[in-house]
C-alpha cells in the first residue's frame, strides 16, 4: 500500500480535526515522543509492554527531500494516533515505526511483507490496515478493532441501531444462546472477517420476530439493499459461512470511505488516481458516481443509485463505487482535471483502471436527473463502448505476425 503526500496532509489540520462523530475530537499534538522505533534489540520487550501494538512498516525515505518530508508527516500523524490512544483505558496500545531498509529482521520475523502499510497486532491476530494514512481514521479502525466481532442486539432500540446500517456489508443471526454451538461457529467467522465487516446476532425471539429470522439462520444484507438475503444450508458451520460470505462480498453498489480505501494509482498527470475498495480487482472496468449526499441533487441521485442497485442485485458483474466529494475535497480539483467533470453536481462513469479510458453520463446542471431506466440502459451502452474500445486497442498491440499467428 502506498500512500503520498496528499493523503497525509489531510491530518495536518489538528485543531480542528475530528473523526466525524460527536463523541471524539481530537486534541492538538503535546509535543511528547510516543512513537517507538522498532528494531532488532528493542522489538519483542517495546511489543511485550502493550496489549495492541499498532505498527507503521514504512519504506527508508533516503536522501530526497520529498520522501523525508512526506515521513515526517507521517510521523507526526502517528504521534498524534498515539497521544489519542493513551487515554483509552480498556487497552493498553503502543505504535512503533519498522524502517524497511534498516529493521528487515524485525519485519521477517513479524511476517510484515508489504511495506508503507500500518498493521495492528492483537492477542491473536494481526489486522493490515488499508485506509487513508490520517490520524482520525487510524484511530477509528482501531477503536473498530477492539470491539467484539459480534454485536448483540437485545431490544427495539439496537435493533433500531442495526437497522440505520446501510453503507456496510452485515450479518445477524438468531441463536439459543451465547453458549450455541451454532453461536460459535458464527462467532468464529465473525473473527475472519473482523472488523471489515460487521456480524450481528441476537438471542431474543421477539427482536428474531421483528427480523423475521428463525432460530439459527443467519441474513446476508447488502450495502443499502433494504431485503437480505437468507444462507442456505442453516446450521451452518464456520467454513460454509467463510465461504458463503467470500462468494458473496462485492456489493452491487458500495460507499468508498476513508477507511477502507487501499491503493492510489498515480504514474503520470494523464492517468487514474483513483481509489478501489480492498477486496476490487483493478483490472478492468468500475462504474464510478460522484454524488454528495448532503446535497439535494445528491442525495436524490443517490436514491436513484440505490433502485439500480435493488433492480440488479443478482448481476454478479455490475457493481459501482460510490464517492461523496465531500469525504476527499483534497482530491476534488485532481479528479476534475483527469477526467473532465464538474463536481459540484452529481455525475456518474465507467472508468478504464488501466489507460483511464472513461465516459461519462451527459448530466449538465440544472437539468433532470435520470430516470432508474435511463440509468440502467446508459450504463449498459457505456460498459459496450468500452468494451469496443478495450478491445480495438488490445489488437493493436499486436504486430502483424502475431495476428497472422492468431
Amino acid at each position: 500500500m502506498k500512500w503520498t503526500w496528499v493523503l497525509v496532509a489531510v491530518l495536518l489540520s489538528f485543531g480542528g480535526l475530528s473523526l466525524g462523530k460527536e463523541s471524539l475530537d481530537f486534541p492538538e499534538y503535546d509535543g511528547k515522543d510516543r512513537v517507538h522505533d522498532l528494531n532488532a534489540k528493542n522489538y519483542k520487550s517495546v511489543m511485550k509492554k502493550y496489549d495492541v501494538m499498532v505498527v507503521y512498516y514504512h519504506d527508508h525515505p533516503g536522501s530526497s527531500r520529498v520522501a523525508q518530508k512526506q515521513f515526517e508527516i507521517e510521523e507526526l500523524a502517528l504521534e498524534l494516533v498515539a497521544q489519542v490512544l493513551d487515554e483509552f483505558d480498556d487497552e493498553d496500545i503502543g505504535v512503533g515505526l519498522i524502517d524497511a531498509k534498516h529493521d528487515k529482521v524485525v519485519a521477517k520475523k513479524l511476517d510484515l511483507d508489504e511495506s508503507d502499510s500500518v498493521y495492528i497486532f492483537t492477542d491473536d491476530e494481526v489486522i493490515e490496515y488499508d485506509g487513508e494514512f490520517a490520524a482520525d481514521t487510524i484511530v477509528e479502525f482501531i477503536y473498530d478493532v477492539l470491539e467484539d466481532p459480534v454485536e448483540i442486539i437485545d431490544n427495539s432500540r439496537e435493533l433500531k441501531g442495526f437497522e440505520n446500517i446501510e453503507e456496510d456489508i452485515k450479518l445477524v443471526g438468531y441463536f439459543k444462546s451465547h453458549k450455541s454451538e451454532h453461536f460459535e461457529a458464527f462467532a468464529d467467522a465473525a473473527e475472519e472477517f473482523h472488523p471489515h465487516i460487521k456480524f450481528f446476532a441476537t438471542f431474543s425471539p421477539k427482536v428474531a420476530k421483528a427480523l423475521e429470522l428463525k432460530l439459527n439462520e443467519v441474513d446476508f444484507y447488502e450495502p443499502f439493499i433494504d431485503d437480505p438475503v437468507v444462507i442456505p444450508g442453516k446450521p451452518y458451520s464456520e467454513e460454509e459461512l467463510v465461504e458463503f460470505i467470500e462468494d458473496n462480498d462485492r456489493p452491487t453498489l458500495r460507499k468508498l470511505q476513508p477507511h477502507n480505501m487501499y491503493e492510489i494509482w498515480i504514474t503520470t498527470p494523464e492517468l487514474v488516481s483513483l481509489f478501489f475498495p480492498q477486496d476490487d480487482d483493478v483490472e478492468g472496468e468500475h462504474i464510478i458516481a460522484f454524488a454528495e449526499e448532503s446535497d439535494p441533487d445528491g442525495f436524490e441521485f443517490l436514491e436513484i443509485l440505490k433502485e439500480v442497485a435493488e433492480d440488479n442485485t443478482d448481476n454478479p458483474d455490475l457493481s459501482i463505487v460510490w464517492i461523496d466529494p465531500d469525504d476527499f475535497p483534497l482530491l476534488l480539483p485532481h479528479w476534475e482535471k483527469t477526467f473532465g467533470i464538474d463536481l459540484s453536481y452529481p455525475q456518474i462513469g465507467v472508468v478504464d483502471a488501466g489507460d483511464a479510458d472513461s465516459v461519462w453520463m451527459d448530466m449538465d446542471e440544472g437539468d433532470d436527473l435520470p430516470s432508474v431506466d435511463e440509468l440502467e440502459d446508459w450504463i449498459e451502452d457505456a460498459l459496450s463502448v468500452l468494451y469496443i474500445i478495450w478491445m480495438f486497442s488490445t489488437m493493436m498491440k499486436y504486430d502483424n505476425s502475431h495476428i497472422l499467428f492468431l
